[in-house]
């Protein structure tokens, strides 16, 4: 009598892992185009919410802040100032030298004397890796785009 033996030849296991690979390869790409637009999707809402903050921060003091740290939060059970006026969350409105991150941009606010007028720019912070294009807003509210280089005033709207 022969003895049949139960299982997998090493060749069928070879095909099954060759196949995994032809899969593996197909969607990694995918996964980060996938992500690398949701990184610029979550940049271009976090300037809207920049936008937004601003003009209420306008409104409420009459100038744009000089940083975005003035947006940030306030201490358990403190009054928001001027100086810090929970209009931002902690990540978006704790930033040092007007340059914070999030969800690969870096966001960077500058407002000119006497608070006036502001710029934030966010640009991919490893780039084509967590996102290709570069954003631009100003007190105007439009969000601009530029895939080139850094965007400013002059560059089309989304």
């Amino acid at each position: 009598m022969r003895n049949k033996q139960k299982g997998f030849s090493l060749i069928e296991l070879l095909i099954v892992v060759a196949i995994i690979l032809i899969i593996a390869a197909i969607a990694i790409p995918n996964l980060l185009r996938a992500r690398i637009a949701a990184n610029e999707a979550s940049s271009v809402s976090s300037l809207r919410t920049m936008n937004t903050a601003c003009i209420t921060y306008n409104s409420t003091y009459g100038a744009y802040p000089a940083a975005l740290a003035n947006l940030g939060p306030v201490g358990a059970g403190n009054t928001p100032t001027s100086t810090s006026s929970d209009l931002l969350d902690q990540v978006l409105g704790s930033a040092t030298a007007g340059t914070t991150g999030k969800s690969g941009y870096l966001f960077t606010y500058t407002s000119a004397s006497p608070n006036a007028i502001y710029t934030v720019n966010a640009n991919a912070i490893s780039e084509n890796q967590t996102g290709v294009r570069h954003f631009f807003t100003d007190q105007s509210g439009v969000i601009r785009q530029n895939s080139a280089a850094t965007a400013s005033v002059t560059d089309s709207p989304l």
